[in-house]
C-alpha cells in the first residue's frame, strides 16, 4: 500500500487523540408487505432508480461473492427508516457537483432546502448555514451510518460536520426526513426532521479510482481510493480513501485546505449478518472570508477581506487599529470610507482549523429468520481552533490588538443497541443509545507585535493557524460534560399490501454540566461567566404517528405526525444559542424560565410516479415552543450576546415538485415551496436600564425565505450528460423585527460529464483502465453578487449586524476520474 501524500500545511499544536469507535444503528427491516415501500422510489429532483427485486437476491447461492452480495443488501436495507417521508438522494445526484463539495449542497434538489456558503464547494463550515423547512442546522437531527453528529452549530460540540465525518465520494445516498424526523434516529436536536449519510461499501472486486479536480483560484482536489476486494471465501473486504482539496480564496489572501481519510471494512456473516468498521480522519486549516454587514454589502463592493495574504496587510491592519483609537499613525483604508463601521470591517486575519478522529464498529446480526439485533459503539475526537486579529484590546507591549483563539476541544463516545421483531403482519422494532460528551473550550488570548518590528524583519505578526505558544491572558475557559440516554419503540403495522400504519414513541434524558475554570472581566466584561451549575432537559413520551396508502400503481398519500425536543445545547461564552454562553448573572436570571424547544409537527403529502410524468405535494404545519435565539449587539470580535426564549412559533408550508421525462435521456424537474413561519409573541429587554419592546410578533423568522424555486435541467445524449440548474431564494429577515432584510437572488449553476470509457476500451483491450470520464462545471453561471449564509454571529433585534457571508463569484472546474 503506497504511503499517502500528507503535509500539514502549518506547524499546529495537538492535543492528545483517542480514537474510537464508530457507526450507530437505526433500525427499522423490510420485509415483504411494504418493499416497494422502502424501496428507492425516484423523488421529484431525483434520477429515476429501480429496487433490485427480492428474488433476485434468492436465486442462487452457487458463489461466496453473490452471497456477500445479498448479505450487503440486507445491511443496508436494515438501516432505513419506515418513515414515507422520507426521501433518497444519491451518489449520482451527489457527483453532479464538483468533487468533494459539501454533500448537503446536493439537498436542495428537495423542495424546501436551502444550503448556504461563501466557498463554492461549501468546505469551510465557519460559512455555512443548511435550513429546511423553517429549521437551521442546529433543528436538524443528521448521523453518519446512524452515528450521531451532533447540532451542527460551528464548534460542533457533541458531532461533526458532514465534510469531515466522510468524503463526498464515499457516500452511497442520503435519506431525508422532513419535519417530524424518526424516533429511532440517534439525535437530541432533530426538531425539523432528519438527513442520515449512509456510506458506501467496499467493492468486491480489487481496484482502484482516482479523481483529479483543477478549477478557479488555483484549486486542485485529488481523491484516491484503494479496494480490496473479496479475501476468502466470505467476502471479508475493505476499502481506503486520501482526499486533499486546496484552493486560494476568491477574495483576499491566503487559502483554504482540507485532508482526509476514510477506510471501511465488510465481513459478512451467513447471507444475512455483518460487521463493518469505519474510520475517519480529517485535518482542516483554512483562513476565512470576512463577515459582512448589509452596510458593507451595499457600500464597501464585493471585494472588502481581511488583511492577511495582502502586500503590506499587517500594517493596513495596525494603522487601522490604531485609526480606531484616535492614535498618531492611523489610517482607514479609502474603500471604506463610506462605510459606517470602518473600523471593524476588516481584521488582519481570521482562521480556523480542526483535527478530528471518528470511528467505530458495529454488528447487523440476523438471530433468526424474525429476530434482528444491531449495535454499534463509536467514539470521537475532536480539536480545534478558531482566530481572529481584534483590534478592541491592545497587546502588553503596546500594539494596538491582539490575536484571539477560541479553542474548542470534543471527547465523546458512545453506543447504541437496536432489536427488531417481525411478527403477522407487525414489524416491533425497540432500541437504546448512550452518549458521554466531555468538551472543553478556551480563549487564549496572543499578543501581536509592534509595527516597526516587523518592517525590519524582527518579528512577524500571530497567524491563527501558526504553532502558537504563551497566551500572555485566557479570556476564558468553560469545561462541560454531557450525558445523553434515548430509548424508543415503534411499530409498523401493515394493514392490507397497500396500507400501513407506523406508532412509536422516544424517551429523552440529557443532563449537560459546566464549570468555569477563567475568566478574564477585561475581555468577557463580566465579573463571572456561566459555571457550577447543570441543566437537564427530560421528556420521557414523544409520541410519532404515521401512515401511508398506496391507491393505484405509482400513488401514494401519506401523512406524518409527531412531537419533538431540542435539549439545551452547549457552546462557550458568548458563542451558540446556548443558556451556558453567557454571565452567570443572565443565567441564574433565566433559568427559572427556561424550556427546552419543543415542537408538534404535522404533515401529508401526496406522490406519484410514472413513465413521463413524476410529482409530489407535500404540506405540514408546525407549532414551536419556546424558541432559543442568540441575539447579539456590539463588534462580531467581542459582542453581547444574550440567549432569549423568543416564545412560539407558528409555520406552515406546502411544497410542489414536478418532473417530466417526455424523451429518453431529458429529464426536467420544477419545485415551489411557501413558508410562513412566524413569531407568536413580541419581546422585551432591558436596555441600559430601560424597558424595551421589540414588536416581532407576526415577522417571518430570520434567515429563512417565505418562496424558494429550484428548476434543474438535465439532458443525457450516447456517452454525453449535461444539466443545469436555478434556484431563486426570496428575500430572508436578518433582524427579527424585520427592518433589515436580505435581498432575494437566482444562482445557476452547469455541469457536463463525458464517458470515455467505450472509447477507451476500443483503443485499448487490456482492461487495466475500467472506467475514465471528463468533468466540467461552472458554478455561479450568471456571475450574480448576492449574500449567502447568515446569523454566523447571531441576529440583532432590529437593524444591521456584521452577520453576513457573501457568496462566491462565477468560478469555473474540471476533474478526471478513472477506476482501475
Amino acid at each position: 500500500m503506497p504511503v499517502f501524500p500528507f503535509s500539514n500545511r502549518h506547524t499546529i499544536r495537538t492535543s492528545g487523540s483517542s480514537v474510537s469507535l464508530i457507526a450507530l444503528l437505526t433500525l427499522s427491516v423490510s420485509t415483504t408487505a411494504f418493499a416497494a415501500t422502502d424501496a428507492p422510489v425516484a423523488k421529484p429532483g431525483e434520477k429515476p432508480r429501480h429496487a433490485t427485486p427480492a428474488s433476485a437476491h434468492k436465486a442462487s447461492a452457487k458463489t461466496h461473492a453473490l452471497t456477500s452480495r445479498t448479505a450487503e443488501n440486507i445491511g443496508v436495507e436494515g438501516h432505513r427508516q419506515a418513515n414515507w417521508v422520507s426521501n433518497p438522494v444519491s451518489a449520482a445526484t451527489i457527483r453532479e457537483y464538483v468533487a468533494g463539495t459539501n454533500p448537503l449542497k446536493a439537498l436542495t434538489r428537495l423542495p424546501g432546502v436551502l444550503f448556504n456558503s461563501g466557498d463554492p464547494q461549501g468546505v469551510n463550515t465557519w460559512q455555512n448555514s443548511f435550513l429546511m423547512h423553517g429549521f437551521d442546522q442546529s433543528q436538524i437531527g443528521m448521523t453518519l451510518d446512524g452515528i450521531p453528529l451532533g447540532d451542527q452549530q460551528f464548534s460542533n460540540v457533541n458531532g461533526l460536520s458532514p465534510t469531515s465525518a466522510i468524503s463526498s465520494e464515499n457516500i452511497e445516498r442520503m435519506d431525508v426526513s422532513a419535519s417530524t424526523g424518526s424516533e429511532s434516529v440517534a439525535s437530541t436536536s432533530n426538531l425539523g426532521g432528519t438527513v442520515q449519510f449512509i456510506s458506501r461499501d467496499p467493492s468486491h472486486k480489487r481496484g482502484a479510482s482516482v479523481n483529479q479536480t483543477f478549477g478557479s483560484n488555483a484549486m486542485y482536489r485529488t481523491f484516491l481510493r484503494l479496494e480490496s476486494g473479496d479475501l476468502n471465501p466470505q467476502g471479508t473486504r475493505f476499502y481506503v480513501s486520501y482526499a486533499r482539496n486546496d484552493t486560494n480564496k476568491w477574495r483576499g489572501g491566503q487559502d483554504q485546505f482540507m485532508q482526509q481519510v476514510n477506510a471501511k471494512v465488510l465481513h459478512p456473516i451467513g447471507q444475512d449478518s455483518r460487521i463493518t468498521a469505519f474510520f475517519d480522519y480529517a485535518d482542516l486549516q483554512m483562513q476565512n472570508y470576512q463577515d459582512y454587514s448589509l452596510d458593507m454589502f451595499n457600500h464597501g463592493g464585493y471585494a472588502i477581506d481581511n488583511f492577511i495574504g495582502q502586500p503590506g496587510g499587517y500594517e493596513k491592519a495596525y494603522r487601522l487599529a490604531l485609526a480606531q483609537r484616535g492614535l498618531p499613525g492611523g489610517q482607514v483604508p479609502a474603500a471604506y470610507a463610506n462605510l459606517k463601521s470602518p473600523y471593524t470591517a476588516s481584521y488582519y486575519e481570521g482562521a480556523q482549523m480542526q483535527h478530528s478522529y471518528i470511528g467505530g464498529v458495529s454488528a447487523d446480526l440476523a438471530l433468526t429468520d424474525r429476530l434482528r439485533w444491531q449495535s454499534t459503539a463509536y467514539g470521537h475526537r475532536s480539536y480545534q481552533r478558531g482566530s481572529v486579529a481584534s483590534p478592541l484590546i491592545a497587546s502588553p507591549n503596546g500594539a494596538p490588538l491582539i490575536d484571539q483563539v477560541t479553542q474548542p476541544d470534543t471527547d465523546r463516545f458512545g453506543f447504541t443497541t437496536s432489536l427488531s421483531y417481525r411478527i403477522a403482519h407487525n414489524v416491533l422494532n425497540a432500541g437504546l443509545w448512550y452518549e458521554n460528551t466531555h468538551f472543553d473550550i478556551s480563549k487564549p488570548l496572543y499578543q501581536e507585535p509592534l509595527l516597526e518590528d516587523v518592517l525590519n524583519g524582527t518579528a512577524t505578526p500571530v497567524n491563527g493557524l501558526d504553532n502558537l505558544k504563551n497566551p500572555f491572558q485566557n479570556g476564558y475557559r468553560q469545561v462541560f460534560n454531557t450525558n445523553t440516554f434515548v430509548a424508543y419503540f415503534q411499530d409498523t403495522y401493515h394493514v392490507t399490501n397497500t396500507i400501513a400504519l407506523h406508532a412509536g414513541f422516544r424517551s429523552v434524558l440529557n443532563t449537560s454540566r459546566v464549570g468555569a475554570l477563567a475568566n478574564w472581566q477585561t475581555y468577557t466584561r463580566t465579573t463571572a461567566i456561566a459555571g457550577g451549575d447543570s441543566l437537564t432537559s427530560s421528556k420521557p413520551f414523544l409520541p410519532h404517528f404515521s401512515g401511508e396508502w398506496r391507491f393505484a400503481p405509482g400513488h401514494q398519500l401519506y401523512f406524518d405526525i409527531a412531537e419533538n425536543v431540542k435539549v439545551y445545547p452547549v457552546s462557550g461564552y458568548n458563542s451558540g444559542s446556548s443558556p451556558f454562553s453567557t454571565s452567570q448573572a443572565s443565567y441564574l436570571a433565566s433559568k427559572s424560565s427556561l424550556q427546552p424547544e419543543t415542537d408538534w409537527n404535522f404533515a401529508g403529502g401526496y406522490r406519484y410516479t410514472g413513465r413521463l410524468i413524476s410529482g409530489s405535494l407535500y404540506g405540514y404545519h408546525t407549532i414551536f415552543s419556546n424558541r432559543l435565539q442568540r441575539i447579539s449587539t456590539g463588534p462580531t470580535t467581542q459582542p453581547y450576546t444574550t440567549i432569549q426564549n423568543v416564545g412560539g412559533v407558528t409555520m406552515s408550508g406546502v411544497d410542489g415538485a414536478v418532473t417530466l421525462t417526455p424523451v429518453k435521456g431529458l429529464s426536467l424537474t420544477n419545485s415551489i415551496s411557501y413558508n410562513r413561519a412566524v413569531y407568536d409573541d413580541n419581546i422585551t429587554q432591558t436596555i441600559n436600564g430601560s424597558r424595551v419592546t421589540y414588536n416581532i410578533k407576526g415577522q417571518q423568522v430570520v434567515a429563512y425565505p417565505r418562496l424558494m424555486y429550484h428548476a434543474d435541467l438535465s439532458y443525457t445524449w450516447h456517452d454525453l450528460q449535461a444539466h443545469i440548474e436555478a434556484q431563486y431564494v426570496g428575500k430572508r429577515n436578518l433582524s427579527y423585527t424585520g427592518d433589515t432584510k436580505v435581498p432575494s437572488y437566482w444562482l445557476t449553476n452547469f455541469g457536463a460529464r463525458y464517458d470515455l470509457s467505450k472509447q477507451l476500451h476500443r483503443l485499448s483491450h487490456t482492461g487495466f483502465v475500467q472506467h475514465l470520464s471528463l468533468d466540467f462545471n461552472v458554478y455561479n453561471l450568471t456571475n450574480v453578487k448576492y449574500i449567502s449564509t447568515m446569523g454566523q454571529n447571531g441576529y440583532p433585534m432590529a437593524g444591521d449586524y456584521q452577520s453576513v457571508v457573501l457568496g462566491a463569484p462565477r468560478q469555473y472546474f474540471g476533474a478526471v476520474h478513472a477506476d482501475f
